[in-house]
């Protein structure tokens, strides 16, 4: 590692640090003798899937395209990524709310042609298939719910009954939201974890999970632990308007699908929230 950080760099390593990781990666803050700080992530086992590859595919798709600021990436394989260190001091304010809320209303007007993405990409280490298509009903049910579903289902995380139910909720989705919603730039993964923070600013996002859908559940996913406010959906909506019905009922619909890969990756308590939003929906 020293070595290969030195000829990015040419620069000697000072300091290292534990930033964070789990079991799908260990990840290391390295503090170098010029002043510059590096992200050091390194796979848990061998990736045999692209592995760390294709986080830096995401990141790399992610800050071309996006006003937001994300990692730079200095080097990547399956089982290495290498990125610029963002320093940040994780105080969530109003002000951050604000920031995040207009830079947020920006990259959701950066537009495709189609649903999903030419690539393949992760949620949470998980296979997240993007495969292009012009429906968003589609898009959603198969690529998005579906897939979840029927992975949480063989690896034995998720009962066969509920899978039954959401496959009936998966044929009524045509009720319940527009086919054809402009396809938005979504970071994808968007929770407090990844937001960071510096002097009442928005800093940066990481960890994205990158594709193109409908903003909304994009917007889903930031209130599934409360991470975006009041103060940000008030900004939001002031700039890019929120269609009605999203906060009665689009919200929950769309939330199955990070609840589902928390069932996958946690189980427990998130099977009975998946339970919850099934019934409300009549199935």
């Amino acid at each position: 590692m020293n070595s290969l950080i030195k000829e990015l760099t040419g620069a000697d390593i000072s300091t290292t640090s534990q930033l964070g990781g789990g079991a799908i990666s260990n990840v290391i803050r390295f503090d170098l003798e010029n002043g510059r700080s590096l992200v050091v992530k390194r796979c848990n086992h061998v990736a045999t899937d692209g592995g760390l590859n294709i986080e830096a595919d995401m990141l790399r798709h992610f800050a071309k395209h996006s006003p937001i600021t994300c990692p730079d990436v200095l080097h990547a394989d399956p089982n290495c990524l290498i990125m610029g260190y963002i320093t940040n001091d994780n105080r969530m304010s109003n002000t951050v709310q604000l920031d995040l809320a207009e830079q947020l209303a920006t990259q959701h007007q950066v537009r495709a042609d189609t649903y999903g993405l030419p690539f393949d990409t992760l949620i949470g280490g998980l296979h997240q298939p993007n495969s292009p298509n012009t429906s968003w009903v589609t898009f959603f049910g198969e690529h998005r719910l579906r897939h979840m579903t029927q992975a949480s289902l063989r690896e034995g995380k998720l009962p066969g009954s509920m899978a039954a139910r959401m496959d009936k909720l998966i044929a009524h989705l045509s009720d319940l939201i527009d086919d054809t919603p402009r396809p938005s730039l979504l970071h994808g993964d968007l929770w407090g974890g990844n937001i960071l923070c510096l002097d009442g600013k928005l800093a940066a996002l990481i960890d994205p999970a990158v594709y193109y859908g409908d903003r909304e559940i994009e917007l889903a996913f930031g209130t599934l632990f409360g991470d975006l406010t009041p103060a940000f959906f008030s900004r939001y909506n002031e700039i890019t308007p929120i269609e009605p019905g999203f906060f009665e009922e689009r919200r929950d619909l769309y939330n199955l699908y990070p609840l589902l890969v928390h069932v996958r990756l946690f189980g427990g308590s998130y099977i009975g929230s998946v339970d919850q939003i099934l019934s409300r929906f009549g199935h």
